[in-house]
């Protein structure tokens, strides 16, 4: 069973978070930071997680995380925190730990989920039904929990999907990876060579919706001085250049009628030609390929090789999208923000409501765009360019049938449009820009021409 230290002095909130945690933990309570500092240094094995209030008696949460870094530096640390004292957990964050909390707590679900997260960061196995705790057993290497937290955070729809891609890379099975766009499919054919005998070796992939038929047989296969016009010297093909490593075929759905044979033969024979040669070579690659389409049908509509299907399809992986792991979304989203930024209570909300038919990819750009357009560290729901239900913040209604709306001429409906926006986003000029696509010279010069202010 895994094992958590909880330092609180307030004592209606450590006996809470005791009994919210003990179903599936070992709880260890400390009354105050000078009694965890001193289970810590008197502690044998390193504790799982730490959660930790900033403000004790005796010693900080800040102590206390200095002392839990430096004596068991792999144990996360998530901090506790009042709603005014959020500044202090992002520097806590940028300290080394791992999460934090605002009190009140929003919700046990809330709780379970943070500490699932840093669980499955510090390598040890699932409360329930899993081996005995790490601190018994010792960690998995470093890079393993990195990775496994590059895929997930504990979502339960991920880790029967995080179990197959560890089992089958230590096999030489040809992998497919199936999903909607933006669910990571690039990271997990990643996971799999890292994991793979094949690691020392090269890990090279080819997106097969990017380019033109000629050019994928030219990167694919490689080509020989001469071979067409512009091929003033010989190239290796990427699938050569992965010889001895992995070869990922992204979008493999893509692929024209004409190339799928020539990849078949490869694949089959282990054999090919550059462009423009008469000469075999062979080449020894390990075959991960993935797609957004569903092959199957593609293969009944004759859009698809069948054999080729079965050769790719030895061991197929279905990954989820992301509104199917909602568990995973906000500790990723705080990875992907980093420790100078943190989201308010609803920001979080919104982010959790919003339907990102994108997926990760969605999110990551979504929060890449309001880091740039952030005015502090703090983002709310309309830094995010969310409304509370997930919505764009700047997203009109549209205009009922016949309504008065349609009869307007056009700089009103402009001039409508910009207050909206304004209205929307608190009067920050710079994100009402972004929402509407212009830019910030030109909203000025609209702000003018329409006296708003």
């Amino acid at each position: 069973m895994t094992r958590i230290l909880v330092a609180e002095d307030d004592d209606g909130v450590r006996l809470f978070l005791r009994d919210a945690l003990a179903r599936e933990h070992d709880v260890v309570l400390a009354i105050d930071g000078a009694q965890a500092l001193k289970i810590i240094a008197e502690s044998a094995d390193p504790f799982d997680v730490i959660l930790t209030d900033l403000r004790m008696p005796g010693a900080s949460g800040m102590e206390v995380l200095a002392a839990t870094r430096l004596r068991f530096p792999e144990t996360p640390v998530i901090v506790l925190t009042a709603f005014g004292d959020v500044p202090n957990a992002v520097e806590a964050m940028r300290k080394g730990a791992f999460d934090y909390l605002q009190k009140p707590l929003e919700s046990l679900a809330v709780l379970r989920e943070r500490v699932r997260a840093a669980i499955l960061a510090s390598g040890a196995a699932p409360a329930r039904g899993g081996p005995p705790s790490p601190a018994t057993r010792g960690r998995r290497a470093s890079g393993d929990r990195e990775e496994e937290m590059a895929l997930t955070y504990g979502a339960p729809a991920m880790l029967p999907v995080v179990s197959a891609l560890r089992k089958v890379a230590s096999t030489s099975a040809t992998v497919l990876l199936q999903g909607e766009s933006g669910t990571g499919k690039d990271v997990a054919a990643q996971f799999v060579h890292r994991n793979s005998s094949r690691k020392s070796s090269e890990f090279v992939a080819i997106n097969c919706a990017s380019l033109t038929e000629s050019l994928l047989e030219s990167e694919l296969f490689g080509h020989e001085k001469g071979a067409f016009t512009g091929a003033v010297a010989a190239r290796k093909g990427r699938i050569e250049q992965a010889h001895g490593g992995t070869f990922f075929l992204d979008e493999v759905g893509e692929l024209s009628p004409a190339t799928q044979a020539k990849l078949l033969r490869v694949i089959e024979t282990k054999a090919f030609e550059r462009l423009g040669s008469g000469r075999t070579l062979t080449v020894d690659v390990r075959w991960i390929s993935a797609t957004h389409r569903d092959l199957r049908t593609l293969v009944t509509e004759g859009r698809f090789r069948e054999d080729l299907y079965h050769r790719l399809a030895v061991f197929p992986i279905a990954l989820p999208a992301l509104r199917d792991r909602r568990e995973d979304l906000l500790p990723l989203a705080r990875r992907l923000l980093g420790p100078s930024f943190a989201l308010t209570e609803d920001a979080e909300q919104a982010l959790l409501a919003a339907p990102f038919p994108g997926n990760i990819r969605e999110l990551r750009n979504l929060l890449e765009r309001a880091k740039i357009l952030a005015d502090g560290p703090h983002l709310n729901a309309l830094a995010l360019g969310l409304v509370s239900d997930g919505r764009p913040a700047a997203a009109a209604p549209p205009p009922s049938p016949g309504g008065r709306d349609e009869l307007l001429p056009l700089e009103a409906l402009e001039r409508q449009q910009i207050s909206k926006v304004l209205q929307a986003v608190g009067g920050n000029r710079k994100a009402a820009a972004a929402h509407l696509g212009i830019g910030l010279r030109t909203l000025y010069e609209k702000l003018k021409r329409y006296a708003l202010s």
